[in-house]
């Protein structure tokens, strides 16, 4: 089995409007995952440096980010990352340009693990409804295009308030949907914007919103996850 988790990180500004990068990686441990998928981990503006140092994550923690940082100071692709088990073999890993008025992106790798090989794909998308269904299918063909087939995992903000329409009806199509909860806004979590969707050779067999003292104060979204098996 494989646990994930997705989690946008605010720029590592939590509900005290502190950045307090040693809080996000408390809350990353205390999920425990063996794939992260992070939102808004680099600063949107100036060198666009990453919100959490490489040092503290080699110090601190078990995760290594996967190598898609177009910059020196970066450590993702328009604040995506990937952060996989220090143990973990990347495989093969990319940056999905997506249409956007805003700057936006999604990253994918192929990453083995101790519970077996995964393909990954952290995204997060646009504010207006028309943008995130370009968006999605932008996604849904680069993972299309791949020549090796792999079992897949889409995770990220999806900036989705709808029920079941829109871009979820898009990646509903080929992938299912993780049960996971609302994680939005972390004070009181009233909405579903961050998601985990699965190929149909996965199998969820738990899933949850993490809830814990230190996630209701490190962001203004709460993390999900979901442990995953072969269908």
């Amino acid at each position: 089995m494989i646990k994930v988790a997705s989690y946008n990180i605010h720029k590592g500004i939590g509900l005290d409007r502190r950045r307090n990068p040693e809080r996000v990686i408390e809350v990353l441990r205390e999920i425990d995952a063996d794939v992260v998928a992070l939102q808004e981990a680099d600063r949107r503006f100036g060198t666009r440096a990453c919100v959490l140092p490489f040092h503290m994550l080699e110090d601190h923690s078990d995760w290594k980010p996967i190598p898609v940082g177009l910059n020196a100071l970066s450590m993702g692709w328009h604040g995506n990352v990937v952060l996989v088990r220090k143990s973990a073999t990347i495989e093969a890993c990319d940056a999905i340009h997506l249409p956007s008025l805003e700057p936006r992106g999604a990253v994918m790798a192929d990453v083995r693990t101790a519970g077996g090989m995964i393909r990954v794909v952290g995204m997060h998308l646009d504010l207006s409804g028309l943008w995130r269904r370009r968006q999605a299918a932008a996604i849904l063909a680069h993972v299309d295009a791949c020549a090796a087939r792999r079992p897949t995992v889409l995770m990220g903000d999806l900036n989705e308030w709808s029920a079941g329409s829109g871009c979820l009806r898009d990646f509903g199509r080929d992938f299912t949907f993780a049960e996971t909860g609302a994680s939005f806004h972390s004070r009181h979590a009233i909405a579903r914007l961050d998601r985990i969707m699965t190929s149909r050779d996965l199998r969820v067999v738990e899933c949850g919103v993490h809830t814990s003292p230190a996630a209701r104060k490190a962001s203004d979204h709460l993390p999900i996850w979901a442990t995953l098996a072969p269908a």
